[in-house]
Protein backbone atom coordinates (compact mmCIF):
# COMPACT_ATOMS: atom_id res chain seq x y z
CA UNK A 1 0.00 0.00 0.00
CA UNK A 2 1.13 3.45 -0.70
CA UNK A 3 0.56 6.48 1.35
CA UNK A 4 0.50 10.05 0.25
CA UNK A 5 0.86 12.91 1.92
CA UNK A 6 0.28 16.58 0.34
CA UNK A 7 1.87 19.71 1.44
CA UNK A 8 2.29 23.29 0.01
CA UNK A 9 -0.85 24.36 -0.49
CA UNK A 10 -2.25 28.10 1.10
CA UNK A 11 -3.89 31.32 0.49
CA UNK A 12 -2.27 32.93 -2.88
CA UNK A 13 -3.24 36.38 -4.20
CA UNK A 14 -4.17 35.65 -7.68
CA UNK A 15 -1.73 35.95 -10.54
CA UNK A 16 0.61 34.08 -7.60
CA UNK A 17 2.54 30.98 -8.01
CA UNK A 18 2.62 27.49 -5.72
CA UNK A 19 3.81 24.58 -5.82
CA UNK A 20 2.02 21.83 -4.36
CA UNK A 21 4.12 18.55 -3.26
CA UNK A 22 2.83 14.67 -2.85
CA UNK A 23 5.47 12.61 -0.50
CA UNK A 24 4.71 9.05 -1.56
CA UNK A 25 5.69 6.35 1.42
CA UNK A 26 4.80 2.42 1.40
CA UNK A 27 5.43 -0.80 -0.39
CA UNK A 28 5.64 0.95 -3.85
CA UNK A 29 8.52 0.31 -6.56
CA UNK A 30 8.86 3.36 -8.78
CA UNK A 31 9.75 1.30 -11.56
CA UNK A 32 6.63 -0.99 -11.96
CA UNK A 33 4.55 1.98 -13.75
CA UNK A 34 3.44 3.63 -11.23
CA UNK A 35 1.75 6.97 -11.83
CA UNK A 36 0.70 9.60 -9.77
CA UNK A 37 -2.52 12.04 -10.93
CA UNK A 38 -3.20 15.38 -9.29
CA UNK A 39 -7.24 16.15 -9.04
CA UNK A 40 -9.23 19.08 -7.22
CA UNK A 41 -12.65 19.55 -5.86
CA UNK A 42 -13.24 22.97 -5.64
CA UNK A 43 -16.33 24.03 -3.36
CA UNK A 44 -19.95 22.83 -4.78
CA UNK A 45 -18.56 20.72 -7.87
CA UNK A 46 -17.20 17.13 -8.74
CA UNK A 47 -13.23 16.35 -8.13
CA UNK A 48 -11.68 16.93 -11.64
CA UNK A 49 -8.55 15.66 -12.86
CA UNK A 50 -5.20 18.03 -12.96
CA UNK A 51 -2.59 16.53 -14.00
CA UNK A 52 -0.17 13.29 -13.90
CA UNK A 53 3.56 12.05 -14.44
CA UNK A 54 4.80 8.74 -14.14
CA UNK A 55 7.97 8.20 -11.97
CA UNK A 56 9.45 5.76 -14.39
CA UNK A 57 9.40 7.60 -17.54
CA UNK A 58 8.34 11.06 -16.13
CA UNK A 59 5.93 11.14 -18.54
CA UNK A 60 3.09 14.03 -18.11
CA UNK A 61 -0.59 14.28 -19.25
CA UNK A 62 -2.44 17.56 -18.45
CA UNK A 63 -5.96 18.18 -18.62
CA UNK A 64 -7.30 20.19 -21.45
CA UNK A 65 -8.03 23.42 -19.78
CA UNK A 66 -5.43 23.61 -17.68
CA UNK A 67 -3.83 26.81 -20.07
CA UNK A 68 -0.11 25.54 -20.13
CA UNK A 69 -0.26 26.84 -16.15
CA UNK A 70 0.26 23.47 -14.92
CA UNK A 71 3.87 21.83 -14.49
CA UNK A 72 3.89 18.01 -13.01
CA UNK A 73 7.56 16.88 -11.82
CA UNK A 74 8.84 14.39 -9.82
CA UNK A 75 12.00 13.87 -7.74
CA UNK A 76 12.75 10.11 -7.44
CA UNK A 77 15.31 9.81 -5.09
CA UNK A 78 12.99 11.66 -2.53
CA UNK A 79 9.32 9.94 -3.63
CA UNK A 80 8.00 13.18 -4.11
CA UNK A 81 5.87 14.44 -7.19
CA UNK A 82 5.13 18.15 -7.37
CA UNK A 83 2.73 20.20 -9.17
CA UNK A 84 3.24 23.83 -10.29
CA UNK A 85 0.79 26.26 -10.41
CA UNK A 86 1.39 29.67 -12.40
CA UNK A 87 -0.81 32.49 -12.82
CA UNK A 88 -3.20 31.07 -10.16
CA UNK A 89 -6.87 32.89 -10.36
CA UNK A 90 -9.73 32.62 -7.88
CA UNK A 91 -11.54 29.50 -10.27
CA UNK A 92 -8.13 27.45 -9.27
CA UNK A 93 -9.92 27.56 -5.56
CA UNK A 94 -9.93 24.14 -4.23
CA UNK A 95 -9.09 20.89 -2.25
CA UNK A 96 -5.69 20.04 -4.13
CA UNK A 97 -5.36 15.58 -3.63
CA UNK A 98 -2.67 13.24 -5.19
CA UNK A 99 -3.20 9.59 -5.90
CA UNK A 100 -1.46 6.86 -6.90
CA UNK A 101 -2.15 3.82 -9.37
CA UNK A 102 -0.32 1.29 -11.76
CA UNK A 103 -0.77 1.60 -15.13
CA UNK A 104 -2.36 0.84 -17.26
CA UNK A 105 -5.86 2.51 -16.66
CA UNK A 106 -8.04 5.56 -17.53
CA UNK A 107 -5.67 8.07 -15.85
CA UNK A 108 -8.67 10.83 -15.56
CA UNK A 109 -10.78 8.53 -13.84
CA UNK A 110 -10.62 9.14 -10.00
CA UNK A 111 -12.16 5.14 -9.99
CA UNK A 112 -8.70 4.09 -11.22
CA UNK A 113 -6.08 4.94 -8.48
CA UNK A 114 -5.35 2.63 -5.60
CA UNK A 115 -4.53 5.19 -2.65
CA UNK A 116 -5.21 8.84 -2.03
CA UNK A 117 -3.40 11.71 -0.25
CA UNK A 118 -5.85 13.82 2.77
CA UNK A 119 -5.96 16.75 0.23
CA UNK A 120 -4.65 19.92 0.97
CA UNK A 121 -6.34 23.10 0.91
CA UNK A 122 -5.36 26.00 -1.89
CA UNK A 123 -6.94 29.62 -1.85
CA UNK A 124 -6.83 31.93 -4.62
CA UNK A 125 -7.79 36.03 -3.75
CA UNK A 126 -8.78 38.41 -5.93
Amino acid sequence: QVQLVESGGGLVQAGGSLRLSCTASGRFDINHDWLTGWFRRAPGKERDFVASIKWSTGGTYYRDSGEGRFTASRDNAKNIVYLQINNLKPEDTAVYYCAAGRTPFNIIEAAGYESWGPGIQVTVSS
